[in-house]
């Protein structure tokens, strides 16, 4: 039985996501339907479908009123933190599992917390891939013996762009001529200001010693074309020192391509019974 979905947004992730689905690479999901605030977003995704033709809702009240979604049995956001913010609990409250990209929005604990009441309180499954970095399976394996988590990203200022970070503080990435550390601050911080950049910092403090405690650097590096993350974890266990160099997804700079592979197999191993490794 294949196992129905929608997909939340249809930028770089989703967009891949559905192709993915739609090649019957990941063979036992059926993609239902795709909500898109943007509808030329939507059909222009559609029109590269062949073996699915999901409904299109550009409208969350429309999407969860239709008689497609009482099928649909996990949700695939792949929007913005905006978008769980606003749809999560809701979709919660439906019964409907959720795989979440934008995991930014957990950084703000009060919602963190009434999210988790609420996935207790209805018996479904929130699902967070791994994104763009790597080495999550041993930062939950050592958290209570950690005393320093930090995360190092780089990034070409063209892939900062429209971050709140330059609004908040006056300067523009065309004033970046060379290796610049732009910011430090928590992982609390860092989600706040770059929203689409960072979600693997909220994700570090879920799986570690917290976003408060979790600090990260974000370097803006004129000279590079990839995205870089750098993960130091320090306790009793040792020292744990993960380097990622990601090639910036094709389609959005923003996205790096291993974050897109992430979800992909974040879902296969949803979809398909066998060996679960690393989790």
């Amino acid at each position: 039985m294949k196992k129905k979905i929608s997909i939340i947004g249809c930028g770089a992730i989703g967009s891949e996501l559905a192709q993915h689905v739609d090649s019957n690479m990941a063979k036992n999901v059926t993609l239902l339907s795709i909500l898109d605030i943007r509808p030329e977003n939507a059909e222009a995704l559609k029109l590269k479908l062949s073996n699915n033709s999901p409904l299109l809702f550009n409208n969350f009240d429309d999407f969860v009123k239709s008689e497609s979604f009482k099928e649909v049995e996990l949700v695939i956001e792949a929007a913005s933190q905006n978008a769980i913010t606003s749809y999560l609990n809701q979709l919660i409250s439906f019964k409907k599992d959720v795989l979440v990209m934008s995991v930014g929005a957990f950084a703000n604990s009060a919602f963190f917390s009434e999210v988790s009441r609420n996935v207790e309180s209805n018996d479904i499954n929130i699902y967070v891939p791994s994104g763009a970095i790597a080495g999550i399976d041993a930062l939950k394996s050592v958290k209570n013996s950690v005393s320093y988590v930090t995360l190092t990203t780089t990034k070409n200022p063209n892939s900062l762009k429209d971050s709140p970070f330059f609004k908040n503080n006056n300067f523009t990435v065309d004033s970046i001529k060379k290796r610049t550390l732009i910011f430090e601050g928590s992982a609390i911080e860092a989600v706040q200001n770059f929203p689409a950049n960072v979600n693997v910092a909220a994700l570090l403090g879920l799986a570690g010693i917290g976003v408060e405690k979790t600090k990260v650097n974000v370097i803006a590096d004129p000279s590079i074309r990839i995205n870089k993350h750098e993960i130091k974890v320090i306790g009793k266990f040792g020292e744990l020192i993960v380097r990622v160099k990601n090639i910036p997804s094709s389609t959005n700079p923003k996205t790096s391509y291993l974050a897109i592979l992430s979800v992909i197999e974040c879902l296969r191993s949803i979809t398909t019974k066998g060996f679960k490794y690393g989790t």
